[in-house]
């Protein structure tokens, strides 16, 4: 599942990567963010662009066994590391139904509240529009943390 030759594009004149394709950090944020915080992982190694996976869940260690430099390894982060869990969809709740605000956060104080909530979307026909809130969220708060970690990015 290693993933290189897309995700690397070669080094400047200074020794550093020249870019990554957002949609293979993407891909890897979505690996990450697929199960329990913790339970997934993926590393982009920083010299040569290689996007690196673990989990335990799936058996799988792209890792183990093998030289690994970990000062040139940054770790993808879970969609919680960025703020997306539950603040986001108060977030859409206040901006799209201020009405049922207080609906909503009672869904959010027992478990299973997610699938609750797109469940209550899906009746008042608002699905569709918190996928489109959540991707445009998810899309900024990465490519953020990107520009944050000084990694160059190519669409």
């Amino acid at each position: 599942m290693r993933v290189t030759c897309t995700a690397w594009y070669g080094k400047t004149a200074g020794d550093k990567m020249a870019g990554v394709k957002f949609g293979d950090i993407e891909n890897a944020f979505l690996f990450v963010g697929s199960a329990s915080y913790g339970e997934h992982a993926a590393y982009l190694n920083l010299e040569t662009g290689e996007i690196s996976y673990q989990s335990e869940m799936a058996d799988i260690d792209e890792i183990e066994g093998q030289e690994v430099d970990w000062d040139q390894l940054i770790e993808i982060p879970h969609k919680n590391d960025l703020g997306l869990g539950q603040s986001l969809v108060f977030e859409f709740v206040e901006r799209s139904l201020p009405d049922d605000y207080g609906r909503v956060r009672d869904m959010f104080k027992r478990r299973g509240a997610y699938s609750r909530f797109k469940d209550f979307l899906t009746a008042k026909d608002l699905l569709d529009d918190w996928y489109g809130f959540e991707h445009e969220r998810e899309q900024a708060a990465l490519r953020s943390w990107c520009e944050e970690n000084h990694i160059p990015l190519v669409d």
